[in-house]
């Protein structure tokens, strides 16, 4: 994968990836997985973005594959993830999956998640876990990326919009979006990349910061966020109740 004649991992071997989601290939994915973990059983499988031409093959066989395994508890649960809404919200329909990991879709910067893939997730009891919060970094460093390759103009300029809001109420911005996507009643919990304990230490501490409601109502003002979102300590807008 390359964005600019540059990769996007770093420091890796020089290997090629293999896309190889039938039966066979799935199953055996997954038992060298179990022998690098030293473990017997692994609490959840994810179908990983299957490329378009391996998609069929992903649900016809990769999907039966892990579904079988389910049935033998060596998984916990299975699960889709992608950034592709709308090819999930499809599949949560079509399959029994347990959770799905929706990849810097539901963030402040992007909502597509909440129309088109939470109301079928809350119907069918399926467990969404909020990966790439950050969008990939923009929203934990003004200078960092936006889905992995340099943020546009108007994604800088929302943010720049996002941190004048959250520097009023003295709050990090950081904190927001950790914050924010945990508020849907779908959402059953996060994806944070760390590398050392002081990464850990920290976004502990940033998801405890006491958010001030009214920073979540100036951005509802701002058109930063919609009226339809679930607010961390509000009223869910569907229901009414808290």
């Amino acid at each position: 994968m390359y964005h600019d004649g540059e990769p996007f991992f770093k420091d890796t071997p020089a290997l090629n990836p293999l896309w190889d989601f039938s039966r066979e290939g799935t199953s055996r994915s997954i038992e060298e997985s179990l022998a690098r973990l030293g473990l017997g059983t692994i609490d959840i499988a994810l179908l990983h973005e299957p490329p378009e031409r391996c998609l069929s093959q992903a649900v016809d066989a990769g999907y039966q594959a892990l579904r079988d395994l389910r049935d033998a508890r060596v998984i916990r649960a299975v699960g889709v993830g992608w950034d592709r809404v709308d090819v999930m919200a499809q599949l949560v329909c079509e399959l029994a999956l347990d959770c799905v990991l929706v990849a810097g879709r539901y963030t402040l910067l992007d909502q597509s998640a909440l129309d088109q893939l939470m109301p079928g997730c809350l119907e069918r009891n399926v467990a969404v876990i909020a990966g790439g919060v950050f969008n990939s970094g923009i929203l934990a460093d003004p200078g960092g990326t936006y889905d992995y390759v340099p943020a546009s103009r108007q994604i800088r300029e929302r943010v720049q919009m996002l941190t004048r809001i959250c520097e009023r109420w003295s709050t990090p911005l950081k904190s927001v979006a950790l914050q924010f996507p945990l508020a849907h009643p779908a959402v059953a919990g996060i994806v944070l990349g760390m590398r050392t304990v002081a990464e850990l230490t920290e976004n502990l501490e940033l998801l405890e910061f006491p958010v001030p409601s009214g920073l979540w109502s100036d951005l509802r003002r701002a058109s930063l966020l919609p009226e339809t979102a679930p607010l961390p300590g509000g009223r869910d807008p569907r229901t009414g109740r808290g």
